[in-house]
């Protein structure tokens, strides 16, 4: 019974975060869209110089650039010190994008390790719980639900914080490249900006829900299995 409990608590949470954050993956995705701002954006360089010209901003060209048209997005690795960005050039949000991940480069490289090491052991962990329950190794159920509580909110507050503070200064950051640019007018670079400053507030909001979700869905699923194991043995 307690887990039934559980899992519908997990469920109403999610679905409260989501109705006071004001989720609304349509809403979301018709900002991102904006004809208009994608014309202006095409009259930048592509992503690559982009990033070389902010990470050169931020005074840090050690960081390794690499493009790669399989990605739709950019991608800022921490143990390689290394940006993955997109070829994709039609995006308005791609510039906004990159300076998130230029970001990313300079934040305090303890927490940027202590993330991806701590991220990758807990997805780990959390694979073997589930396997060690399910050959009824691990019979403690609550002591696993516990034990994955606690390492998701030490996942969150950690990746929150690295998420939260490279997304608020990419629009200090945008607005600073555009600014040192002349690809574009300046009423076209307030259409910009004003869209990074909508962008931003949403997008604070967006990235917290996410990661909660993720660590939410990881105990449900627990929950799931543990629930079925009691009820077959």
């Amino acid at each position: 019974m307690e887990y039934i409990i559980c899992a519908i608590l997990i469920i109403l949470i999610l679905i409260i975060l989501g109705f006071v954050f004001g989720i609304n993956i349509k809403k979301i995705k018709k900002l991102s869209q904006n004809k208009e701002l994608e014309k202006i954006a095409q009259k930048f360089p592509e992503n690559k110089e982009i990033c070389n010209t902010i990470l050169k901003m931020l005074n840090n060209e050690t960081v390794t650039v690499e493009e790669n048209k399989n990605y739709n997005t950019s991608l800022y690795i921490a143990i390689t010190n290394k940006i993955i960005i997109s070829k994709m050039q039609c995006g308005f949000v791609r510039i906004q994008t990159i300076a998130h991940e230029c970001l990313h480069s300079i934040q305090n490289r303890k927490i940027l390790m202590f993330n991806y090491i701590f991220s990758n052991l807990y997805i780990i962990y959390f694979l073997i719980a589930i396997i060690l329950t399910i050959l009824n190794i691990f019979k403690n159920y609550q002591l696993q639900i516990f034990i994955l509580t606690i390492l998701g909110f030490v996942q969150y507050i950690v990746r929150s914080y690295l998420e939260t503070d490279a997304i608020i200064k990419a629009k200090y950051l945008s607005n600073e490249y555009l600014n040192k640019t002349d690809f574009c007018t300046d009423a076209e670079k307030e259409k910009l900006l004003e869209k990074y400053k909508e962008i931003t507030n949403i997008g604070v909001l967006l990235v917290n829900y996410d990661l909660l979700l993720k660590i939410l869905i990881k105990i449900l699923i627990y929950i799931i299995v543990a629930f079925t194991l009691q009820n077959i043995i």
